[in-house]
């Protein structure tokens, strides 16, 4: 359940905040060419109600996590093996939070300032993880979620109040999290 704030909220207040952060976005080309029956879902988590405690793993001392320090073509080559399209998006002094096995990228996601935004009425500081992918070899084994549970608390202890996930078919995985499907659409627009 959403915090206090977010109870009076309706599906009217979360398609405006939808707005908000990505205008025009039942316009762009790759939305309308997207397949008929997929849908899709904008999610949202309060950050003052996440603990990160709740998603703790332990992983051996081949895996840890951090900011992307490296070469940028080694980590456009990883983004392109999860969603060639993604590539573009990623580029030398973004800011990229990684999940990395034996010093390699085994996952990958912007760290997002999405601005300031209004919710219920009030003015909101929103970010997200962006663009979040895991190498295929390395899937299943909690290193993705963990990523995207580091970045939402970074997120919180940078001072947003919500932490925003656009455009996911896989819900159920940021459910997980705490994380709330706000809206669900397909290429005709909200469902």
């Amino acid at each position: 359940m959403f915090g206090e704030g977010e109870k009076d909220m309706n599906k009217q207040d979360y398609i405006a905040l939808m707005d908000s952060l990505h205008p025009g976005f039942f316009q762009r080309e790759y939305i309308r060419k997207l397949a008929d029956g997929q849908s899709y879902a904008e999610m949202l988590l309060p950050l003052d109600e996440f603990e990160a405690e709740k998603y703790d793993r332990e992983y051996d001392d081949s895996v840890f996590f951090g900011y992307f320090h490296g070469d940028v073509g080694e980590l456009k080559e990883a983004v392109g093996r999860v969603d060639r399209d993604w590539v573009k998006l990623f580029n030398e002094g973004d800011r990229v939070y990684c999940g990395y096995v034996d010093g390699k990228a085994a996952s990958f996601c912007l760290v997002e300032d999405m601005g300031i935004h209004q919710i219920g009425g009030r003015s909101v500081k929103i970010g997200g993880p962006g663009c979040v992918g895991t190498l295929p070899e390395y899937r299943h084994k909690g290193i993705g979620l963990t990523m995207v549970r580091n970045v939402t608390q970074i997120l919180k202890e940078e001072g947003f109040d919500y932490s925003y996930i656009h455009f996911t078919g896989v819900a159920p995985w940021y459910e997980k999290l705490g994380y709330q499907i706000s809206v669900s659409w397909d290429k005709k627009g909200i469902l």
